[in-house]
């Protein structure tokens, strides 16, 4: 049960975020959002907030922000069709019935004649009366048909209406805010766990080891090692590493004194590497600074980052196979054995997991948001966008492919994890 607390926080903390990027540039940009949803399928929760569906859904593989004029959601009165009208004030049209069951208060009724519901806003038909008669549609205008009510969308408040760097924004914000919310975990993290000094502090001495035989002890400070100065783990490990079979000297502070002590580090075949080891364990002393904790938050949400895109190249030079790949059953597996470890480690999972997400909607596949990006960049260097059917296919062909390997992957997981 806390496992699926932590995976449902985590998820859910990471899919709002990145479609709270969408959202925000996308209204930022005058664009009109009509649905902004956490997960996929079945709607388990519906809320309605100005010309917005909030959306919790069954399944937790993602989430979207519903834009207008992305899909065909415009609606078209052809000529003949007949529909109720509601009148405000101004003598707009401010409600707009398709079908006739539903009755408003001083309802009209029209047989459309022409109509323009995006750039001129009007409807002109003929009355009860038979006159030609031409109306108005007030901007916010809704339109309800079978008990469905929806916002009209003018054309200026359309995806499509909008510059390609505005496009461009409200797409890429989503990624962009996953590596906001990593740095802020990380930053989180710094706060309350604390920031790594990186002093050569030694945590353990491993029995029997060329350490352990020359005296050194847990929490002793190497200071200097053949005279030369040492300020960080770094820099200890690598004269260490790099001098196997040769004697050593080490100045070491112990609780305020000082000691020299003197050891051959171990010959070891790490890799195709031969290198030195003196037997010792290191975790980092951590200091609780809220100045250094916000470098500490962007240096590992950088750190992260690279490490993941390292991961990336070894995928495409083929040294990573599909069998490696998780799905929502690996991750929920990853977070079960996470958890045990406490908070503080779950927070860095997350943070992993949003950058990863982040990274991962970049890349310029067809149907993710760095696919879209591929686009946009096209129409930016030809001066007029793809033709939106050739888009659309790519795009679909793209998420046919997507669920595909998600099938390969989750089934995958589920004979790793099951049996």
């Amino acid at each position: 049960m806390e496992t699926a607390i932590a995976f449902i926080i985590i998820f859910g903390s990471i899919v709002f975020f990145h479609e709270l990027g969408h959202f925000i540039f996308a209204k930022k940009a005058g664009i009109m959002v009509r649905e902004f949803a956490i997960g996929m399928g079945p709607k388990i929760f519906a809320m309605t907030k100005g010309e917005t569906l909030y959306t919790l859904r069954l399944l937790p593989i993602g989430g979207y922000v519903r834009m207008a004029g992305e899909e065909m959601d415009s609606v078209e009165l052809q000529p003949g069709f007949r529909l109720g009208i509601r009148v405000n004030d101004a003598n707009e049209i401010d409600q707009i019935v398709l079908n006739q069951n539903k009755q408003f208060p001083d309802m009209l009724f029209l047989e459309v004649e022409k109509s323009d519901l995006m750039k001129e806003m009007f409807i002109e038909g003929y009355d009860e009366e038979e006159r030609l008669v031409r109306y108005k549609v007030a901007r916010n205008a809704k339109i309800n048909e079978n008990g469905k009510e929806t916002f009209i969308a003018p054309y200026d408040r359309q995806f499509g209406s909008k510059t390609v760097g505005q496009r461009s924004m409200a797409i890429f914000a989503g990624p962009l805010f996953n590596f906001i919310l990593a740095f802020f975990i990380f930053l989180l993290l710094g706060l309350f766990q604390g920031v790594p000094t990186y002093e050569p502090v030694i945590t353990t001495v491993v029995a029997d080891s060329p350490a352990a035989q020359a005296g050194m002890k847990d929490g002793d400070l190497v200071t200097a090692i053949n005279g030369n100065s040492i300020s960080t783990w770094d820099e200890f490990s690598e004269e260490v590493k790099v001098s196997p079979n040769e004697n050593m000297n080490f100045t070491i502070d112990r609780n305020g004194e000082t000691l020299e002590l003197s050891m051959t580090p171990n010959e070891v075949v790490v890799g195709k590497e031969t290198v030195g080891q003196i037997g010792v364990q290191y975790i980092s002393p951590l200091e609780k600074s809220p100045l250094k904790a916000i470098p500490y938050g962007a240096e590992q949400t950088y750190e992260t980052t690279k490490r993941i895109f390292t991961l990336l190249g070894t995928l495409i030079t083929g040294n990573f196979s599909i069998d490696d790949l998780s799905g929502p059953v690996g991750i929920y597996k990853a977070t079960e054995e996470v958890a045990q470890y406490g908070v503080f480690n779950l927070m860095y999972w997350a943070a992993l997991l949003s950058i990863n997400l982040g990274i991962m909607n970049l890349l310029p596949l067809p149907a993710l948001d760095g696919g879209r990006l591929l686009f946009f960049l096209f129409e930016a260097i030809r001066g007029k966008p793809i033709d939106k059917q050739k888009e659309g296919m790519v795009h679909f062909v793209g998420i046919m492919l997507l669920m595909v390997l998600m099938v390969v992957v989750t089934w995958n997981d589920i004979q790793r994890f099951f049996f």
